[in-house]
């Protein structure tokens, strides 16, 4: 019981809901290991911990001795798959796809065992189907089945177009099961229509079909939307340990208890006992402190999380500026002309991630300091000269050379 309580911890959907209790029973009759499935099609290639949640639940069906299989979805990734918003996703070339695929397996090394780990790529069986057995696969399914996709439906009904690979899709992942004999696909919640397409087809196989088991969504630092590249809210699992620290910090509060759950690896005693601390007053910014060290331990390891703790401290809580750290900016690699820049075309070149607009809001809002004074003057001219310091924001710190 005590290992089906900690595999069930933060699973948000189990399906059914008695599947895993009769998955390890059926294992452990049959005397063999469960095939855990997890899916990904290699559309970026960074890591984050959003992606951390799923992969820390694989690593405990590992150390129990269970064959994880990671499957790489190159064949579906060459075809473009929904986004789950109101458009499919841009296919990509193979040689973009061997790229992210590389780059992913090495990055889950961070998590689970890679050398007890077995990877398959899709376009092993999909690349050999004929168009008879596609259509044979095809038949198992109705269109009624695959309107109870959310986005699908909301598209229908408002007459945004669906292209006939984006229905196709579901049903091919569906089928990767298939050819796998998963017993368990594991997956975030917006995953679920499609991990549960498998069990359909494994079933219409007259296959025993796998159970379900889907991860919560881990809010990114907005703390509103999914933690996601391209909405510019993770903390990849590469990040240097000063950048996680920082990114920790800057998340809302009200997203401690899910970063707590989450992303640590306290024991639950120890996850209580840090909860009764915040809810007993203590300042929030020392539980993130608590949260971030730990983060950076898991992907880096103590020492380091020590160092960035003290970096953080003195860069960003010491309002002394004699010891911070500043990013040394060689004047000749800015845009300038004769010696002159904008303030706004200066932090634009130095925080190229952020729209223009957005550096102009820091800029209006007192967020830019120039030798330590603010600057809301968008289109003040400065004189460049070695020595100059720049703050932008609250984490960012340059001085020109």
């Amino acid at each position: 019981m005590e290992t089906i309580n900690r595999l069930k911890e933060n699973v948000e959907i189990i399906l059914p809901e008695n599947g895993l209790e009769e998955k390890l029973e059926q294992a452990n009759k049959q005397q063999r290991k469960l095939i855990i499935k997890l899916g990904f099609d290699p559309t970026a290639p960074d890591l984050h911990l959003g992606h951390a949640v799923v992969l820390k639940k694989l690593k405990e069906f590992q150390d129990l001795g269970h064959q994880v299989i990671i499957l790489v979805g190159d064949f579906t990734a060459r075809i473009g798959d929904p986004t789950g918003k109101n458009k499919s996703r841009k296919p990509l070339t193979i040689k973009e796809v061997q790229h992210n695929a590389a780059t992913y397996i090495k990055q889950l090394s961070k998590i689970i065992d890679i050398d007890k780990v077995k990877i398959v790529f899709n376009s092993e069986w999909l690349d050999k189907l004929s168009f008879t057995e596609v259509i044979q696969i095809l038949s198992k399914v109705t269109v009624a089945q695959l309107m109870h996709r959310n986005d699908f439906n909301k598209r229908f009904t408002e007459n945004t177009p669906i292209a006939m690979h984006e229905l196709v899709y579901p049903i091919l992942q569906g089928f990767d099961s298939v050819e796998i004999k998963a017993d368990i696909e594991m997956g975030g919640t917006d995953q679920l229509f499609n991990c549960t397409m498998g069990r359909k087809l494994q079933e219409n196989f007259k296959m025993d079909p796998q159970i379900v088991m889907c991860m919560p969504l881990l809010k990114g630092l907005d703390g509103k939307e999914k933690m996601s590249k391209s909405l510019n809210n993770i903390i990849g699992l590469t990040d240097d340990a000063k950048d996680m620290f920082g990114k920790t910090m800057s998340i809302p509060d009200s997203l401690i208890e899910e970063f707590l759950n989450l992303t640590t690896n306290f024991s639950a005693n120890e996850k209580q006992s840090i909860k009764d601390r915040l809810v007993a007053g203590e300042n929030p910014m020392e539980i993130k402190k608590i949260i971030a060290k730990n983060i950076i331990t898991q992907y880096h390891n103590s020492a380091l999380a020590q160092e960035a703790e003290d970096y953080f401290v003195n860069q960003f809580q010491n309002k002394k500026n004699d010891n911070k750290e500043f990013e040394p900016i060689k004047i000749n690699t800015l845009p300038v002309e004769n010696n002159k820049i904008k303030v706004i075309d200066l932090c634009v070149h130095l925080k190229n991630e952020l729209s223009k607009s957005a550096i102009r809001r820091l800029i209006e809002n007192g967020a830019v300091k120039i030798d330590l004074e603010k600057t809301k003057e968008i289109n003040n001219e400065l004189v460049l000269q070695s020595g100059m310091k720049i703050k932008i924001g609250k984490r960012d710190f340059y001085e020109l050379i």
